[in-house]
């Protein structure tokens, strides 16, 4: 089983992590960039995600809710701002409600991922950065680190 390493950088607003695949890079990138695809690894079990709205582009969003096994809904927006690719993208992240309109209770993340592959193996570089440490603290502090882990293996399962 592989390790997804994340760690905190030195200016406590980011969080760096890194995880290879058994997979070639563009596998690893559908698995990251279709709806149909996300909702299979997304979540960290028991709970799925079911995307209501997925326009993989520049300016564009994915809308979709967690969905816990008693069905309740936690609703997120992906906002993507840069994208090369096959290579990487750029989004902002965080929750919201059923339409999309922001909660303000949260903070946003910004990802930038990056995927480097040979051969039958990838490893995705993502950096997590936010407004400030109290940010990232609230986020780690809601399980961020153990879920975004158990759903990196659920791709490991899907990519298999």
């Amino acid at each position: 089983m592989k390790e997804t390493k994340i760690v905190k950088d030195d200016s406590g607003k980011k969080l760096l992590i890194s995880r290879s695949f058994d997979a070639p890079a563009d596998k690893v990138w559908k698995a990251w960039t279709e709806a149909e695809l996300l909702d299979k690894w997304w979540a960290p079990k028991p709970y799925h995600t079911e995307t209501k709205v997925m326009n993989f582009k520049v300016g564009g969003m994915r809308l979709y809710a967690m969905v816990s096994p008693e069905g309740n809904k936690d609703w997120c927006k992906t906002q993507y701002t840069a994208i090369d690719a096959g290579v990487s993208f750029k989004s902002e992240d965080g929750f919201c409600d059923e339409e999309g309109n922001m909660n303000p209770d949260f903070p946003l993340m910004y990802w930038s991922n990056r995927f480097n592959g040979t051969g039958n193996t990838t490893t995705v570089n993502i950096e997590l950065s936010f407004d400030s440490a109290e940010d990232l603290e609230k986020i780690v502090g809601m399980g961020f680190k153990e879920g975004f882990a158990m759903a990196i293996s659920n791709l490991d399962e899907l990519l298999a």
